[in-house]
């Protein structure tokens, strides 16, 4: 078992004021895989406290000494991929070929990315004979999920630096040991003390303090929008920058008369992948009537092809989901959708065949959907399509925005077609034929998904504050 039961605070590996130990389980095994200790409100007091002190001289930082710092990181990154990809599948049940793929790295993207735009920010501009400036917005409380660990994490952490700002980061218990990684890469890439700060901990202890601490400027955070909410609550009283991504429940409208072999494939990719533990995964298939027949059997064939196993295997195949809860969550919700009166195609309740461990699920699809379901309407979080009907393309377009979510909306079909529908739908990313999102491109949602943008210059942006210079002289 790997111990990580110290937090990095101020350029030192030190321990916890008051913290209690917990285990990480392997999902695969239902086993414990590493420990962590579960940080305390003195922990962020210290973390705050090393990041305020450590932001007076980081702010004053030049263009090209930040720039220097992300390249210098970079290497270091790309030298620990190996390691960042072990801990991540072990820990959150990512399958170890797509973490060495995928999930590490997502995290060295948004660095590169970051350095890119970075060597391109305009920091400053006038305004008839004034000035207005970006400058660091200060203390950033960042507190991440687990389904893409170092995706999120780095979305956060190279936009800061970039920024100028300082940081305590509160990664996701079920999956600290990247995160405890990166902090050894920032460490020996030379990012000053008090600059990044880690401090492993759980929401109700270490993430409520971030979010409350009156010294923190703005707190950046990604999960569930009942966990958005009470961060937001959290930080209120003290007025402090709330930048949120959160929940999705992505549709994908399939437009009538779509070439469904071709077209059907790289979107419900995006159902499966990872397990479906993706806020983006497009699960609501939103289907012609006529065509309804003909893309369950294509679907079907896709879910029943797909192959679960063992993170620890290399393969291409899904590995199980992070935790029992989530186990549970998911296996109701299928149970609800049956017992609501859809129709299971494939897949279903339990574990799959000869499995009787692990937090393994089969891939499913429920046809029949309706909008009154639970499934329709609740983030699953697991390898889970649902086929809809609709009438017309005004249909398709009401039910696709018809949820509190906006995260992001999958068009499969004719993309001259696609592309007229596109900016009628309520979300903050629109893809067509595809899942995913671009490199350099702004990622965030409408409604319930939340605030703010990550990525590129975008996300430089929102980790600034915007300042006004009037009566310069000439």
């Amino acid at each position: 078992m790997k111990s990580y039961l110290k937090h990095y605070i101020d350029g030192q590996w030190v321990d916890s004021e008051g913290g209690a130990r917990h285990e990480v389980i392997d999902p695969s095994t239902e086993q414990p895989v590493s420990e962590i200790t579960l940080g305390t409100a003195a922990d962020v007091d210290k973390a705050v406290a090393a990041a305020k002190k450590a932001f007076r001289s980081y702010s004053q930082t030049s263009v090209d000494e930040r720039i220097a710092l992300l390249e210098r990181i970079i290497e270091e990154y790309k030298a620990r991929i190996p390691d960042l990809a072990a801990a991540t599948s072990e820990e959150m049940g990512a399958p170890i070929g797509f973490a060495q793929m995928a999930q590490a790295p997502a995290g060295l993207g948004y660095f590169m990315g970051t350095l890119a735009a970075l060597k391109e920010f305009k920091f400053e501009q006038r305004v008839g004979k004034n000035r207005v400036v970006h400058e660091p917005v200060g203390v950033v409380g960042m507190i991440t999920p687990w389904n893409w660990p170092l995706n999120q994490i780095c979305a956060k952490v190279a936009p800061a630096l970039a920024a100028g700002d300082t940081m305590v980061l509160k990664p996701s218990e079920e999956a600290p040991g990247n995160a405890v990684i990166l902090a050894e890469i920032l460490d020996k890439a030379g990012v000053p003390a008090g600059v990044f700060n880690l401090v492993n901990g759980d929401g109700p202890g270490v993430g409520a303090a971030i979010s409350s601490h009156k010294d923190v400027d703005m707190v950046s955070f990604t999960g569930s929008t009942r966990a958005g909410i009470a961060v937001a609550q959290a930080a209120a009283p003290t007025v402090k920058r709330v930048h949120q991504e959160l929940g999705g429940k992505a549709p994908n409208l399939v437009l009538k008369g779509a070439n469904l072999p071709e077209v059907l494939p790289p979107t419900i990719a995006g159902v499966l992948a990872n397990s479906g533990q993706s806020c983006i995964a497009p699960t609501r298939l939103l289907v012609h009537e006529s065509q309804v027949a003909d893309a369950t059997d294509v679907v079907k064939g896709i879910m029943e092809a797909t192959q679960v196993a063992e993170a620890s295997t290399m393969g291409a195949h899904i590995g199980p989901v992070v935790n029992k809860a989530q186990y549970e969550k998911i296996q109701g919700l299928i149970q609800s959708a049956i017992d609501e009166g859809a129709t299971l195609v494939t897949g279903g309740t339990g574990r799959p065949d000869g499995r009787n461990a692990g937090f393994f699920v089969k891939p499913t699809l429920l046809a029949d959907v309706t909008p009154d379901m639970r499934i329709y309407r609740e983030e699953t979080f697991g390898p889970v399509a649902t086929i809809t009907k609709y009438t017309d393309a005004d249909d398709a377009i009401e039910m696709a925005n018809d949820t509190v979510y906006g995260l992001s909306a999958t068009i499969s079909g004719d993309p001259a077609e696609a592309a007229k529908v596109a900016p009628k739908l309520r979300a903050g990313l629109v893809t067509i034929n595809a899942w995913s999102g671009g490199g350099g491109t702004p990622f965030g949602g409408y409604k319930q998904s939340g605030n703010g943008r990550e990525g590129g210059k975008y996300g430089i942006a929102d980790f600034m504050e915007l300042k006004t210079i009037v009566g310069e002289p000439a």
